[in-house]
Formats: structure tokens, C-alpha cells, sequence
């Protein structure tokens, strides 16, 4: 767990530099909508601090899309709920904004894809997250569905620990490129 911790703290350091990011977000962006294909949920996170901006995404996803995001509980359960529009979303837990309990979860299928969040990521889709568990716990339910992560190039790694449990990303979209992770596996 040690070296988790000073992986993300590195990570994030690293994060924090990266330059022009607002131009990165836009191309992340921009090639997003051409790997959609038949799918017809997102279960998108809330971008916070120095992450990918998601928010944008979201903004065009509104209405073509069922959009949903996560809500996260104290006893380390996450839900999506759908909403259908920015301000749908308010301050939660961590500061992150989030749905409303009351809002309808979206149907889970195997046209769902989910972004993860994450500080790091290898080629094969190992992600190195913020230490909750969140997302490893819900994926775990849902096998089925698709993965992305954003990432910009500079946090794409050689190694990362794995423990048994992590859920790897199936594809990751960084400005420069897609890595099909083990995608081919699906």
C-alpha cells in the first residue's frame, strides 16, 4: 500500500505539470465520439482538480446519450444515476460532484461504457486509482460492460502494483492515441 501511496502522489505531481492541457482535453475530447460506436449508456465521472475534463464531454453526450454518474457512499458502494444535464449534479463527498440518490439508475448492458478516473495507467490496462476501491467493487458486478480511461501520455506507465481484485480498463484514449488494452479479449 506504501508504494501505491507514493505512486500518486508522484502521479499527481505529475499531472499537475502537464502543459496545455485545455488543448489535450479538446483532442481527448474530440476522438472520444468517433470509438462510441454501438453504445448507448455512459457512466461518466465528475473530472475534478487536474483531471481530464469530462465535464465537456458530458455537455455533448446530453440528450444522445444516457448519461450517468457516480454516486459514492460512506460504506465504499458506488451507483450511477442518470441525469440529463450539468445541473443535475451538486457538491457530494470529496468534493466531487455527484447525482442525486433519488435520480433513476440506467439500465446496464452490454452497451454501457464506463470512463474510469484514475492518476496512471500501463498499456494493458492496469489503472492506478485514488485508493477508494469504487470503481473496482462496481465493476465486479457488471463484467460485462465496456471500459475507457482518459490519460494523458506522460501518465502512461511501464509498471504498476496489481493487486487481484483491479479491474483494467479496456481501452484508454490519450490526445496522441487509443491503446486497445486486452479489448481483443471481449
Amino acid at each position: 500500500m506504501d508504494d501505491k501511496k507514493i505512486l500518486r502522489k508522484k502521479f499527481s505531481e505529475i499531472r499537475k505539470n502537464i502543459k496545455g492541457k485545455t488543448e489535450k482535453d479538446t483532442l481527448i475530447r474530440n476522438a472520444f465520439f468517433k470509438y462510441l460506436g454501438n453504445i448507448d449508456t455512459v457512466l461518466l465521472y465528475a473530472s475534478f482538480g487536474t483531471e481530464i475534463d469530462t465535464m465537456s464531454i458530458a455537455e455533448k453526450l446530453f440528450g444522445k446519450y444516457t448519461v450517468a454518474f457516480p454516486l459514492s457512499r460512506k460504506d465504499g458502494i458506488m451507483t450511477f444515476h442518470t441525469v440529463k444535464s450539468a445541473d443535475e449534479l451538486h457538491k457530494g463527498m470529496y468534493g466531487i460532484y455527484e447525482p442525486d440518490a433519488s435520480l433513476p439508475r440506467p439500465e446496464i448492458n452490454n452497451s454501457t461504457l464506463c470512463i474510469l478516473p484514475g492518476l496512471a495507467f500501463t498499456a494493458d490496462g492496469l489503472r492506478l486509482g485514488y485508493g477508494g476501491g469504487y470503481y473496482d467493487r462496481f465493476l465486479a458486478e457488471y463484467p460485462h460492460i465496456h471500459t475507457m480511461a482518459f490519460a494523458y501520455e506522460e501518465l502512461i506507465t511501464e509498471n504498476l502494483p496489481a493487486m487481484q481484485h483491479d479491474i483494467r480498463a479496456d481501452y484508454i484514449l490519450t490526445p496522441e492515441r487509443m491503446i486497445f488494452c486486452h479489448a481483443e479479449q471481449r
